[in-house]
Formats: structure tokens, sequence, C-alpha cells
């Protein structure tokens, strides 16, 4: 690998400095929740995509909202509902009378940040449509790609209490997301931050009036995009992170263990956390950051396990405990 020129560092620190500068615009708008926002911009680094995880009302679709403002990116939201169609999504031919010719509409799905509110909400068919656009970044109607903009992310949500009359997502659309976040209930000071920034008159639905401004652009997004593509890793690393993937699969608590794919996002996102933190090769601390968001939802408990229980993450945390450490 080539030693980066003082004009590569230079582009890399000030593209740091723009997404570090993230933190401060987006906590104008929400209180706390710093882990979500890290996952966020480590996905926006990784063209990856996020499910984020949540009971109602806790910023979920704020933090999206704040984050494409901060980004000067154009931001979309679905609600996914039961009868909710696949070209609701996607968009699709519509039959234009003046020109006697069928024309295309695009769906919300064309932007840069897409909220798929309640993501298993909705059957599978239109969850389905969604495979191709996070897999490819393109849709395909009538025979005929058409590429999404980049960046293109999508932020789905769904809620870990009210389960019924949900669609589970299947393991192979699970496995398009790049990280699964828990957004957690604020702390007691928290709660009380947000609510007197809506007693001093915050209104969450304009960002602009909240002093939210962009500090960041697609410049600064592919610069940081080729410093992570330089950011090292060494063999001990790689085997790490491949003994932590293989450890999965020989658990006795889980019947899905973790793909080769799941073991390449596991490095892709410790990469872009190293760059985040300063650094230009990866360490292991880098890998355990973010091996529960990477891994959670990307491996199944046995139901004997889930009834004594245990969950993905302590599985995980067990595993990490476990595998050798390289120094």
């Amino acid at each position: 690998m080539s030693a980066p020129t003082p004009e590569t560092v230079t582009a890399s620190d000030g593209a740091r400095a723009s997404l570090e500068a993230l933190r401060t615009e987006i906590a104008k708008a929400v209180v706390g929740q710093d882990p979500a926002v890290t996952g966020l911009v480590v996905a926006l680094l990784c063209r990856g995509h996020v499910l984020l995880e949540g009971v109602p009302g806790v910023a979920k679709t704020l933090l999206v909202r704040a984050l494409a403002a901060s980004l000067k990116l154009e931001t979309r939201r679905v609600q996914f509902t039961p009868d909710l169609m696949p070209g609701d999504i996607t968009g699709s031919l519509v039959y234009d009378a003046r020109t006697a010719e069928f024309s295309f509409q695009p769906g919300p799905v064309f932007t840069h940040l897409l909220l798929a509110d309640e993501i298993n909400r909705t059957p599978p068919k239109t969850q389905s449509a969604l495979l191709e656009a996070m897999e490819e970044r393109q849709v395909t109607i009538d025979g005929t790609p058409r590429p999404l903009p980049d960046p293109f992310l999508v932020a789905a949500t769904q809620n870990p209490v009210e389960y019924e009359g949900t669609y589970p997502l299947p393991e192979a659309q699970l496995d398009r997301f790049l990280l699964k976040l828990t957004v957690p209930l604020p702390s007691r000071q928290d709660e009380i931050d947000v609510l007197t920034r809506h007693a001093d008159g915050f209104n969450p639905r304009d960002l602009r009036a909240a002093g939210v401004r962009p500090v960041a652009g697609p410049a600064d997004l592919e610069a940081a995009r080729s410093a992570v593509a330089t950011t090292s890793v060494s063999p001990e690393i790689t085997g790490y992170v491949v003994d932590i993937c293989r450890a999965t699969r020989e658990s006795p608590s889980l019947t899905l263990g973790v793909s080769p794919r799941g073991a390449t996002a596991l490095l892709s996102t410790a990469r872009a956390w190293a760059w985040l933190t300063g650094r230009d090769y990866v360490i292991p601390d880098d890998v355990k950051a973010l091996a529960l968001p990477t891994l959670r939802h990307r491996i199944q408990l046995r139901p004997e396990a889930e009834m004594e229980g245990v969950t993905t993450d302590s599985v995980i945390t067990a595993i990490l405990s476990h595998v050798p450490v390289p120094r």
C-alpha cells in the first residue's frame, strides 16, 4: 500500500472533522442516542443500510431527518402498512393520455435516506421490493434498470413490543442490513432535557428553526470513503474477524451463525470506526466495538435457548470474551 500524500491526509482530516461535527448538529434536535448517530455515519461510510429498533417515541424518525439535514441530503419516509404495494415504494409506469405513452413515476426509494417506518408491518412481497434497491442500488421497472442516488441508505424501523399483525423479515433481507441499532429510552436527565426543549418552543417538524444546518456534503462523504478504503488491516485482525464469525456457527445456543457476508460486514464497519476515531489501521477494539450491531441480526437463537432467557447480544458477548485476541 502506497504512503498517503499530504493532500490525501488533508482531505481525510477535513472529512473526518466534518463528520464529527454531525454530532453537534444532530444534538440540536435529538438528545442523546450517540451510538445510533455513530451507527448511521458508519453505514454511510460503508454504503450500508441500518435497521433501527426501539419503542415508539424515542426519536427514530427525527434522528434520520436530523442526519439528513446535517448532511444536506434528501430524505423520505414511507409508513409500511399491510396494504402497501411494491410499486408504492419503487415507482411505476403511468399512462400519459397527452402523449399516449407510459412514463415512469419514481417512488420514494429515489432519495438519499429512505426511512422505512415499521418495515415488518408490510407483507413479504412488498418487503422484497427493497431487496434490489438495497443490494444493487437500482430499481428495475419493465426490464429497465434505473440507478438510485448516491449516497443511498435505507434506515428501517421495527417495534420490539408490538408483534401482532407483523411479518418478520426473512433472513435474506435481514442480511442486507449492515447494522441493527437499538434505540433505547432516554435516561432521566435526557428526558428532562427533551421536555425542557419542548417547553422552550422546540418544534421537531422544523429543524431549520432549531438551528440544524448542513456541515458536510457529498464531497466530504466521498473523501471519507476513500480514506476508509486505505485503512490498513493486518492478517491477524482478519483472522480475528473470521474466528469470531466461525464461533457463532459452532455455538450450541444458535441454529444459524454468521455467514461470510457478515464477516465482510464486520471488517468494513471496523475499518470505518477505526478511521472515525483517528487511526489508519484497525485494532481488535474496533472489531469488538462494532460486533454487536453488525452481527446481532445475522444469527438465530435455538428455541430452548430463547426460553432460558439467552439473547443474541449475550451470545455474541460471550463469544467475544472467549475468542483469543491478537496481540
